[in-house]
């Protein structure tokens, strides 16, 4: 199998990375952090530019018909940056059920949207006590005439402060745990009944716990079969946690470059510490770890292609164990070579080790995805 980029693939990862360069270093990062909602508007709109908004989408919806790697080379670029823009929420997710599930007039109303710069998504999926388990879902959604009427709470739902649309993940039928009687429905972000508690978290992006009243949507809200949506939810999903993988890739890649240039200018006993075997040692670690996640990173970006859902949730499932252990030891000895400079706010190390963490716990922790592993009867 060749894992070479194309020349077309090859062009997109130096133009972006190029991109970032010019407009994304570590203090201008902060500026975008004050805006509203936490990004900011100027880049978001930059990225409209560069095409990237409309890369997975097929060409007769606006797009430029990217895939799987050329959204990993995208992703990596953004680790590597640590951009806050909501690209995973949107273009990933939001995207990826429209293109995946939605109708013809789904992909209408809200494609262009997303390709433009002018509309963002939140997905409202985790629930209180849900933990991982996406058919844990206790938010409910009655039929009416014409539509659904929601009731339930969603929690820590990125980018849902500002989002002009939310992805709603919904029960129309059954028990809190039954795999059917699952929907996945479009809401306005400022639909009457919704109620909304921003606050930061802690890799430093903006999330929201939203409450649903009574609200009420159109028939149309619902992407796909509003009794049956789980598989979509769960391809999607595996779609998202392949993207964090490529995230994450890049965060560990820019931590190992950042500390071995600290290790050649911080000195100890008159030499920079870099001359140290030992701390040669942990580098070359670190640069196995960063290997090892970088090769499993690739191998879900080729499984999330995969119509076998049994296969492609195992190789995502396997990445993200993978992605779990090297973000942890690259992080934490990222953080001690640095020593206690590392600890503080000022150093941009500590922000990549924050966000690694939080890719760690979204939508399932190494632990959470060595037992779905395990349970396929297939080794780690």
């Amino acid at each position: 199998m060749d894992f070479n980029l194309s020349e077309e693939q090859r062009l997109l990862k130096e133009s972006v990375d190029g991109f970032l360069t010019d407009v994304y270093d570590f203090e201008q990062r902060k500026t975008y952090l004050r805006e509203r909602g936490g990004w900011s508007r100027l880049i978001w709109s930059r990225l409209v530019e560069q095409g990237l908004l409309g890369l997975p989408f097929v060409e007769a919806d606006g797009g430029f018909g990217g895939g799987g790697v050329e959204t990993m080379i995208v992703m990596e670029a953004f680790g590597r940056a640590l951009v806050v823009e909501p690209y995973l929420t949107t273009v990933v997710i939001g995207g990826g059920f429209l293109r995946r599930g939605g109708s013809d007039a789904q992909k209408t109303a809200h494609l262009p949207g997303i390709i433009d710069g002018s509309r963002t998504f939140g997905f409202a999926q985790l629930e209180r006590n849900s933990r991982y388990d996406l058919n844990d879902v206790m938010t409910s959604a009655r039929k009416t005439g014409d539509g659904w009427v929601i009731d339930g709470e969603k929690f820590v739902v990125l980018n849902g402060e500002n989002a002009d649309t939310l992805i709603v993940i919904v029960r129309t039928k059954g028990a809190r745990r039954d795999r059917d009687g699952i929907a996945v429905l479009l809401v306005p972000g400022d639909a009457v009944g919704i109620s909304k508690k921003g606050y930061p978290t802690q890799d430093g992006l903006r999330a929201a716990d939203i409450s649903f009243t009574r609200v009420e949507v159109g028939s149309a809200a619902a992407i796909g079969d509003p009794e049956n949506a789980l598989p979509l939810i769960e391809r999607v999903v595996d779609d998202a946690r392949t993207a964090l993988c490529a995230e994450a890739v890049g965060l560990m890649d820019e931590s190992l470059r950042t500390t071995v240039e600290y290790m050649k200018t911080r000195k100890q006993f008159g030499v920079p510490i870099s001359s140290f075997q030992s701390l040669q040692h942990r580098a070359a670690d670190m640069f196995v770890a960063l290997e090892q996640a970088r090769s499993m990173s690739m191998y879900a970006t080729i499984a999330a292609d995969m119509d076998n859902a049994v296969e492609r949730a195992k190789a995502v499932a396997a990445a993200k164990v993978q992605i779990g252990r090297s973000a942890k030891f690259i992080g934490q000895q990222s953080i001690q070579l640095h020593g206690g400079f590392g600890m503080t706010m000022a150093a941009k190390i500590g922000h990549y080790f924050k966000r690694l963490t939080m890719i760690e716990n979204t939508f399932g922790d190494a632990d959470y995805h060595l037992r779905r592993v395990s349970e396929t009867g297939a080794l780690v």
